[in-house]
C-alpha cells in the first residue's frame, strides 16, 4: 500500500510534459494499492513482534514483491511495449540498483517512464543503506557485522542511535542531502532540472540508469563527469561514516578508517593503471583524453555505478577485464555499493597471508588485525562462507547461461554485472540486455537479488532448515 504511492510523482511528471502515459501509473497505483488493501484488511488486527526468521521475509520481499510490483507500469505502458519478462526485468533492474537495461531508445521514452527508472533506483539505494546500517546487523548477517568488528566508538554499537527509526531517519536525511547536493551541481554543470534531478538519484544510489541511451557520454562534460566521479565516490563510503562524521563534525573519522583507506587506495591503484594503459595503448593520444576517460570509467565500474562516457568494453581487453574484476571488490559496507566489499577481501588477503607464515611457523600464534584490532575468528570464517557461496552461487548461473547457448565471455559478464550490481557487462551485454531470452533474464534477476541481499539473506530462506519448526 505504501509502495503505490512510488506511483505517484510519475503521474504529476507526465501531465507537466503532456507525455500521455498517465494512465499507465494511474493503473499501475489502483493495482497495488488495491492488492495490498485486499493482504492487509484480513490481518489489520493482529499484533505480534516480528522474529528473526519473520525479519529475512521482510527484507527478501522488499526486493522481490516490490521489484514485480514495480513492474506494473512498464507492462502498462503504451510506448515502449514490454513483455512481462522484460517489465520484471527493468523493475528488478532498479530497485536492486543494478542498472541493467532491456530498453533501446531512451531519449524518445516519455519523460514519466524515465522519472520513474530513476525514481526506483533511488528509492532502492535509500532501501539499501536502512538495511545495511539499521537492519541487518540486528539480524546477525551483512557486511555491516565486519564493520563493527574493527571499529571504534559509537559505531560499534549495533544502531548508530538508540532508535532503530531514528537511526533510519538519520541516514535519509543524509542520503536526501547528497542528492540535493548532487542534483544542484549538475544542474550548475548545465544539465537540465529534469535531467539534474534525474541522474543525482542513480548517482547517489549507484545505479547506473541514465534519460539517454548515452548515458553519461550525451552530456559530453567534463565538468558533469567530474561531478559524477566525486558523488560515487561518495556513495561508496559507509554512510555511518557520513553520520559520525556529520554529528561530530570531524572529517578525520574518514581517514582513522582503515575501510575507507583501502577503499581509496584501490580506485586509486586500478585509476593510475587504466590511465597509463589507454595511453600507452594508443586508444587515446591525449593525455588529457586519456586521464578523463580512465577516472571516469574506472570509478564508474569499480563503485558498481555503471554509467558510460565510452565503450569500455571496445578498449584494450586488459582494461575491460580489470575495470570488470573491480567491480567484484565494491566499495564500503553500509553504502549503496555492491560488490563483495572492500573490508571482505582485506580480511581474505589478510587471512591468506596468515596461512603463508602458520606454514613457516606452525606454532606462532597470528592474530588477524584490522584498524589496530583483533578479529575474531567468527568474523572471519563468516568471510569465508560468504566467499565460497558467492562463488558457488557465481559458476551455478554462468553454467546455466552457458547451457541456454549464450557465449561464454557474455554469459560470465552479464553474471558478473547482475550479482555485483553493476549492470554493463561484455559481449552481447555492452550496451544493453535486450537480446538475451526471457530463461536468461530470469536467472540474471535473481543474481541481481542475490548479490542485492548479500547472499546469505536470500540463501537462508531457500533452506530446508529456515522451514522447520
Amino acid at each position: 500500500m505504501m509502495f503505490s504511492l512510488t506511483m505517484l510523482p510519475p503521474i504529476l511528471v507526465s501531465w507537466f510534459y503532456s507525455d500521455g502515459a498517465a494512465i499507465a501509473f494511474f493503473d499501475g497505483f489502483a493495482l497495488t494499492l488495491v492488492t495490498g488493501v485486499l493482504f492487509w484488511g484480513p490481518v489489520r488486527h493482529q499484533k505480534k513482534e516480528l522474529r528473526l526468521r519473520d525479519g529475512f521475509m521482510v527484507v527478501i520481499m522488499f526486493w522481490t514483491v516490490l521489484g514485480i510490483t514495480g513492474s506494473l507500469p512498464f507492462m502498462l505502458a503504451h510506448e515502449p511495449q514490454m513483455s512481462i519478462t522484460d517489465s520484471i526485468f527493468e523493475s528488478i533492474s532498479g530497485l536492486t540498483t543494478t542498472g541493467a537495461t532491456v530498453i533501446i531508445g531512451l531519449d524518445a521514452l516519455p519523460h514519466s517512464l524515465l522519472y520513474y527508472r530513476q525514481q526506483l533506483q533511488w528509492l532502492g539505494g535509500m532501501g539499501i543503506i536502512v538495511l545495511a546500517v539499521a537492519v541487518l546487523p540486528m539480524l546477525g548477517i551483512g557486511g555491516m557485522q565486519l564493520y563493527r568488528a574493527e571499529t571504534p566508538g559509537p559505531m560499534k554499537d549495533n544502531k548508530l542511535t538508540p532508535r532503530i527509526t531514528e537511526t533510519a531517519k538519520a541516514l535519509w536525511f543524509i542520503y536526501l542531502g547528497l542528492t540535493l547536493a548532487c542534483a544542484l551541481g549538475y544542474w550548475a554543470a548545465g544539465m537540465t532540472l529534469f535531467d539534474a534531478i534525474c541522474h543525482s538519484f542513480s548517482t547517489i544510489a549507484i545505479g547506473g540508469f541514465s534519460t539517454h541511451d548515452e548515458s553519461m557520454g550525451f552530456f559530453d562534460s567534463r565538468l558533469i563527469e567530474m561531478i559524477a566521479v566525486v558523488f560515487m565516490l561518495l556513495a561508496g563510503v559507509n554512510f555511518a561514516l557520513h553520520f559520525v562524521a556529520l554529528r561530530y563534525r570531524n572529517l578525520w573519522v574518514y581517514l582513522a578508517d582503515s575501510e575507507f583507506r583501502y577503499y581509496m587506495v584501490n580506485m586509486a591503484v586500478v585509476c593510475a593503471v587504466v590511465i597509463l594503459t589507454l595511453h600507452s595503448t594508443g586508444t587515446y593520444e591525449d593525455w588529457d583524453e586519456s586521464i578523463a576517460q580512465g577516472i571516469f570509467q574506472t570509478v564508474s565500474i569499480g563503485t558498481t555505478a555503471g554509467f558510460t562516457t565510452a565503450d569500455y568494453s571496445s578498449w584494450p581487453a586488459f582494461i575491460s577485464i580489470l575495470l570488470l574484476f573491480a567491480s567484484f571488490v565494491g566499495g564500503c559496507a553500509g553504502s549503496t555499493e555492491k560488490g563483495i566489499k572492500v573490508i571482505r577481501y582485506v580480511l581474505l588477503i589478510k587471512q591468506g597471508l596468515r596461512e603463508i607464515f602458520r606454514l613457516i611457523h606452525p606454532s606462532a600464534q597470528t592474530p588477524i588485525r584490522l584498524g589496530g584490532k583483533t578479529i575474531s575468528t567468527r568474523v572471519v570464517e563468516a568471510v569465508w562462507g560468504y566467499f565460497s557461496l558467492y562463488v558457488a552461487s557465481f559458476i551455478l548461473m554462468y553454467l546455466a547461461l552457458a547451457l541456454l547457448g549464450i557465449d561464454l565471455t557474455t554469459a560470465f559478464s552479464a553474471v558478473a554485472a547482475s550479482i555485483n550490481n553493476l549492470g554493463p557487462g561484455l559481449g552481447d551485454v555492452g550496451l544493453n540486455y535486450a537480446g538475451l531470452s526471457d530463461p536468461a533474464k530470469l536467472i540474471l534477476c535473481f543474481a541481481m537479488v542475490l548479490g542485492r541481499l548479500e547472499i546469505f539473506t536470500l540463501l537462508v530462506v531457500l533452506s530446508p532448515a529456515y522451514w522447520r519448526r
